[in-house]
Order: C-alpha cells, then sequence, then structure tokens
C-alpha cells in the first residue's frame, strides 16, 4: 500500500500560502465593492433600458454631458501637462505646496469645491466681477461654469498620472536628444511625450471620466438648468426623485462607461506602471568580426599600446594625406572639413584644463568617482556639479545651452528613442537642425550603411542585439555633424566578439573625424586602441594626460596599472636604495629615487617567475606565497599568489608551465622579480 504523496507547503510559484487572516477581509472589501454594483444589475429594468436612455431629457443631458467632459478634457490637457512636467522636473520652492494643491481637488468634498469656485470665480468672487467687466463672462449658471467645475475635480488625475510616468522617464533621453541639437520644446514634443503617452493616455482617459461623472461641484457653482448646466449626472439625482427605474437605468450607463475605461486602461494609472522601456534585446553578436579582431586570445593591452604608440602619428597623418578617405561629419561634395580644435577649463567638482588639436581622441580613464561623467556632463551644461568655460574651434559656447553646442553625446545605453525605429533615431539630429526631412533620412541611412547596420534601417531599439544598438547610437551621434563628440563607455554594454567589431569600426570612422572625441572606458583596449591620448582622472583633478604608450610604460595611478594588467605597489624610496611598501614588505629596485620620495613600482606580470622552490641566483626580490586564483587571458594563464611579506601579486606563465608545476588554488610557492624589471614612477 503506497504512502499518500504529501501536499506542499507552498504554491508551484514558490510563493508562501495566502494567510487568512489577511484573506478574509480582502474578500470582504471585494464583496463590499461588488455589492452596490450588483444592486444596480440586479435593479434595473432591462426591457425598458431603451426607453429610459433615449428619453429627450437624457440625450440632452448625455450631449451637454459629453461636451463639458471633452473641454474640460482640452483643458486639463492645455494646463495639465505643463504642471506634471514643472513637479517632475524642475526643483523650485513651494514644490510639495503646489503638488498639494493639485491633490486638494480629489480629496476635498465636491460641494466645498463648488463653493470655493463661487468665491473664486462668482460673480462676487475674486475673479467674477473683473471677467464679467472686462471679458463679459458669467461663469456660474452657464456651460462654460460646468466646464470649469469638472476641469477643478478632475484634473488632478491628469497630473498625477502624467507626474508618475515622467518621474520614471530617465533623463538621459532628453539630455541626448538636447546634445543633438534639439532645443527644450523640441524635446518636450518628440521625445518626452511620445516615451511617456502610456501615462498620458491614461491620465486623460482618467481625468474624462471623472469630468463625465462630476456632479456635486457642477451643482453648486453652475446650478441644475436643463439644457445648460444639467449634466446626466444631474439628471440621474433628478430622475431619483421622481422616477427611480430611469435613474439606474442612466447609473448603468454611467457605470458601463467607467467600466469600460478602468478595463480599457488595465491598471496602467499607477505611478511606475505607465513606462516601462525595452532596451536592445541582448545577443552575442550581429555579425562577423573584421579580421584581426577576435573573440579570444586577441593582443593585449601592452601589444594594443605599441601598436598605438606606432599607428597613432600615420594615423592622424592619414587624414591629410588620403583625399579619397571617409569622412565624418562632412559629404565629399561639400568641400574641405572644417576642424575643431578643444579648451576646456572646468572648475566646481572637477578642476582641469584640458586641450586638444582637430582629430584628437582622448580616453578618459580613472576609478569609480574619479570624475569622469561628471567631465562629460559639464562639457555638455548638463551638471551644476561643475562648470567648463568651452571653446571649441574659434567659438566660445560656454553661454550656449546644451543644444547649441555642437557637443554630441552617446551614453553608455545609447538611450535610443525606443518610439522612433534606426532610420529616425539616426536622422533625429539633423531633423533638429533644420535640415528637410528627405535629406536628413537619405544621411541617416548613408551614416547607417557606413556603420554595418543600414538593413535595420527601420527596426525599433528593443529589436535590435546590443552591438547594432551602440552602432545606430554612433551613427545618430556622428550624423549631428558635432564639433565634440563625447562617447560614456560605449563598448561596456557587449560581449567580447561585439565589442571587438565595433571597436574595430568606430577607431576607423574616428580617423576621420575633424572634431575631437571623449571616451569613458574602464577597457584597457579600447584605452589604448582608440585614443591617442590617455587623460587619468582621480578625484576631479589630472593625474595623468600622455600617449597610450607612455601611460601604459609609466602609470601614474595604481588603478591605471592594474586596468592595464600590471602589478602596481605604491610606497616610499629608502636610504638603502629600497622601495618601503605602503602595505608591508620592501622592494629592491635597479633605479631608486631620491629617499622619501613616495613612488609607484609596476610590475608586468610576465616579469614574475613562479617556482615551488625557493630560486637561486639573481633575482634579489623572493617571497613565499600561496596560489589564491588561476584565470584565463588568451593563450596564458594569471595566477594571483597571496604572501604574507608582500602585497599581493599577479604572475602570467603559459598552461604547459602551470602543469608543470602542478599550479592549483592552495599551492605553495614562490616568487621572484629581478630589480630591472621593477619600474619606478615618481608620484
Amino acid at each position: 500500500m503506497s504512502r499518500p504523496r504529501p501536499r506542499p507547503l507552498t504554491r508551484p510559484t514558490g510563493r508562501p500560502p495566502t494567510p487568512l487572516a489577511l484573506a478574509l477581509p480582502a474578500v470582504l472589501a471585494v464583496a463590499f465593492l461588488l455589492m452596490p454594483l450588483i444592486g444596480i444589475l440586479v435593479r434595473t429594468e432591462w426591457g425598458d433600458l431603451a426607453t429610459h436612455l433615449s428619453a429627450p431629457g437624457v440625450t440632452q443631458a448625455l450631449k451637454l454631458s459629453m461636451l463639458v467632459s471633452f473641454w474640460a478634457l482640452g483643458l486639463s490637457l492645455l494646463l495639465g501637462v505643463p504642471l506634471a512636467w514643472l513637479l517632475a522636473r524642475v526643483d523650485f520652492p513651494g514644490k510639495a505646496f503646489v503638488r498639494s494643491l493639485v491633490l486638494l481637488p480629489m480629496v476635498l468634498p465636491p460641494t466645498v469645491g463648488g463653493v470655493a469656485l463661487l468665491l473664486g470665480f462668482g460673480r462676487r468672487g475674486l475673479l467674477g466681477p473683473w471677467l464679467e467687466s472686462t471679458f463679459g463672462i458669467v461663469l456660474p449658471f452657464h456651460t462654460s461654469g460646468a466646464v470649469v467645475a469638472a476641469t477643478f475635480v478632475s484634473m488632478p488625475f491628469l497630473v498625477i498620472s502624467l507626474e508618475g510616468a515622467l518621474g520614471g522617464l530617465r533623463p538621459g533621453f532628453e539630455e541626448t536628444a538636447a546634445s543633438l541639437g534639439a532645443s527644450p520644446v523640441r524635446v518636450f514634443l518628440t521625445v518626452t511625450l511620445p516615451m511617456v503617452a502610456p501615462g498620458l493616455v491614461a491620465g486623460a482617459a482618467l481625468t474624462w471620466a471623472r469630468a463625465l461623472g462630476e456632479f456635486g461641484a457642477t451643482i453648486t457653482f453652475a446650478g441644475n438648468l436643463p439644457g445648460t448646466t444639467q449634466t446626466l449626472p444631474l439628471q440621474v439625482y433628478l430622475l431619483l426623485q421622481d422616477s427611480p427605474e430611469a435613474a439606474t437605468s442612466l447609473s448603468l450607463l454611467l457605470l458601463a462607461i467607467a467600466m469600460a475605461v478602468l478595463i480599457g486602461l488595465r491598471g496602467r494609472w499607477s505611478a511606475g506602471a505607465t513606462l516601462r522601456t525595452a532596451g536592445p534585446a541582448a545577443a552575442p553578436g550581429d555579425g562577423s568580426v573584421e579580421a584581426g579582431e577576435g573573440a579570444q586570445g586577441g593582443p593585449g593591452p601592452l601589444a594594443e599600446a605599441a601598436a598605438s604608440q606606432g599607428s597613432g602619428p600615420q594615423k592622424n597623418g592619414a587624414k591629410e594625406k588620403n583625399g579619397a578617405k571617409e569622412k565624418i561629419g562632412a559629404k565629399e561634395e561639400d568641400g574641405p572639413q572644417e576642424k575643431w580644435g578643444l579648451h576646456a577649463a572646468v572648475t566646481g567638482a572637477n578642476e582641469l584644463t584640458l586641450d586638444a588639436a582637430p582629430g584628437t581622441t582622448i580616453a578618459v580613464v580613472g576609478p569609480n568617482g574619479a570624475g569622469k561623467t561628471t567631465l562629460l556632463r559639464a562639457l555638455l551644461g548638463l551638471t551644476p556639479r561643475a562648470h567648463a568655460r568651452l571653446s571649441l574651434g574659434d567659438h566660445d559656447v560656454t553661454a550656449l545651452p546644451p543644444h547649441r553646442r555642437g557637443v554630441a553625446w552617446v551614453p553608455q545605453e545609447g538611450a535610443l528613442f525606443p518610439h522612433l525605429n534606426a532610420l529616425g533615431n539616426t536622422a533625429y539630429g539633423l531633423r533638429a537642425q533644420g535640415v528637410r526631412r528627405a535629406r536628413a533620412r537619405h544621411e541617416a541611412q548613408a551614416w547607417l550603411d557606413r556603420l554595418g547596420v543600414g538593413h535595420l534601417a527601420h527596426r525599433r531599439p528593443a529589436q535590435l542585439s546590443g552591438g547594432q544598438a551602440q552602432r545606430v547610437a554612433l551613427a545618430r551621434a556622428l550624423a549631428a555633424r558635432p564639433r565634440l563628440l563625447l562617447l560614456d563607455e560605449p563598448l561596456a554594454a557587449l560581449d567580447q566578439t561585439t565589442r571587438a567589431h565595433v571597436r574595430h569600426t568606430l577607431r576607423r570612422h574616428l580617423d576621420g573625424f575633424g572634431g575631437v572625441c571623449l571616451v569613458v572606458t574602464h577597457d584597457p583596449v579600447e584605452a589604448v586602441s582608440l585614443a591617442d591620448r590617455v587623460l587619468v582622472l582621480d578625484d576631479g583633478r589630472t593625474l595623468q594626460d600622455a600617449p597610450p604608450a607612455e601611460v601604459t610604460r609609466h602609470p601614474r595611478s595604481p588603478w591605471v596599472a592594474r586596468m592595464l594588467g600590471r602589478n602596481a605597489w605604491p610606497g616610499t624610496a629608502a636610504a638603502d636604495g629600497t622601495l618601503v611598501l605602503a602595505g608591508e614588505g620592501r622592494l629592491v629596485v635597479a633605479d631608486p629615487p631620491a629617499e622619501g620620495t613616495r613612488a609607484l613600482a609596476v610590475i608586468a606580470p610576465e616579469a614574475v617567475s613562479v617556482h615551488r622552490d625557493r630560486p637561486e641566483g639573481s633575482p634579489r626580490n623572493v617571497w613565499r606565497g600561496t596560489v589564491r586564483e588561476i584565470t584565463a587571458a588568451g593563450s596564458r594563464l594569471r595566477v594571483l599568489v597571496a604572501s604574507g611579506q608582500a602585497p599581493d601579486l599577479v604572475a602570467e606563465i603559459t598552461p604547459q608551465a602551470a602543469a608543470e608545476l602542478g599550479l592549483a588554488d592552495g599551492a605553495e610557492v614562490w616568487t621572484s622579480v629581478k630589480a630591472t624589471e621593477v619600474t619606478v614612477v615618481a608620484l
């Protein structure tokens, strides 16, 4: 006899069962709300429903209700949309008080609202006499009064719903649109409103439904005049006294309208549920990898640095020699491309001066909080934390708003506008600058073709892979004809294969850019392969500004040295020619600085030797340690060794050497570094 299988204690979804102490009151609440509705359905005279709804007084009241509710909706849109934007986007004194004013009609008794309207806009109110004497407008006992009353009680639904949608919209979309040359009004109309459309539609529907059902403020302020102010709710009130059956039929009509609105919205009126912008679809890759840009075993940072050192001058020289090159920001038929150098003096949270010749690409690196993004936003004019006196070419753009600076920005997430396809996104900057639609779309298509995504022109951002979306974002920025191009970790979200492909494409196209490009990155390959210079920031200040090869050989920051895959040990020079390390231990170096000098010892992983027994011979720096981690780095292995005599040390060896040594996590080993292999950089 088999034993019965025990019932699970939780549901298949893994959620715990609902406590009875909560379930019972919840069911009672549903029954409490449902009972009046059931009462209307049960008491309705279904056979006389058509007769009741087609009575002359009812049809007249229905037409008037529609007129009043749609006028109230129009006024709410005209006044409420700017107010919602103000509450969501602008910090100003008394903001909490203004929001309370918006919410007040929702909690105020409707009759009290009607009395307040009388005292404000009535013939004896504060503005009533002036409105009558100046414009001949009398609101009480007039249809316009019913519109005002309905607007007063219904507009808060639009403002609150839209404010929630605006609060859920990342400001990066609007800031990116401004960097492409769109004015604030254009940004609001072409980016903000389309992206918060679900919240706007939900708020508008609730506003209209509330205006349609308004009763208390209307009867108190506008009266109950048939054909003038007697709306459908007021008609229900009158019929309830003389013809309850007809009143029930009209109530059923209003109930059906309200339920239809709520069912149509399906909960989209709640704050935060109105905006769920889909980002680029995750994909492992989006195309073949260019020759020499494989996903695995590609050139390391040091090899890239050497290549960059050799190719940097040639790259700039090619701009002058190759007349048939592909131009960035201008067509061949437009004549010679204009050049824009950069001079920026940044103050505030960041303190630095930046100068660059036309065609220069600068990689901006540093630890989190170093001020990299703050620098970009200061150049854009989008942050109060830092201010940049900025000159591009011969033009001082310091006093210009972001949309007139000629500074294009590609944020890390790309910020492609989800309501536009790839072609519309790419043409956006040109259209914002007044270029005709046909020409803008033609140039946009050409840019997409150049970056290898022309066949995706009609796809929305949600239909693009990460690499495709990044190339569209880059095409959009370049198509806007910027004088300064800012890229904030443009390849960070891509997989290794796609990153290599996009990096190759980006490097090829930056070769012809006539302005200056700043690339924020944490990837050493990007820093040394894309840039002519590497700007190292620390706490908002310039720690180093030099060619990639120089930064690679002599990094002045432990963070940069580790980013480049080096061991970096800070310390102080001692009298005996050694370096007293900041953590513990001493390091013998070949060329010690003067006594007391703060310095950074940089050791390449390939210069570290690993032994199972204590080595003998020339190495002057020998430590005993334990293997803590072994990771693959292309065709080699990186071994992390922890020691009580020195800071953690990373060695790079071949898999064959690791096998011969029998290395594994926890293995006891000896490491050694020759004094001549230590590079000392004075800090």
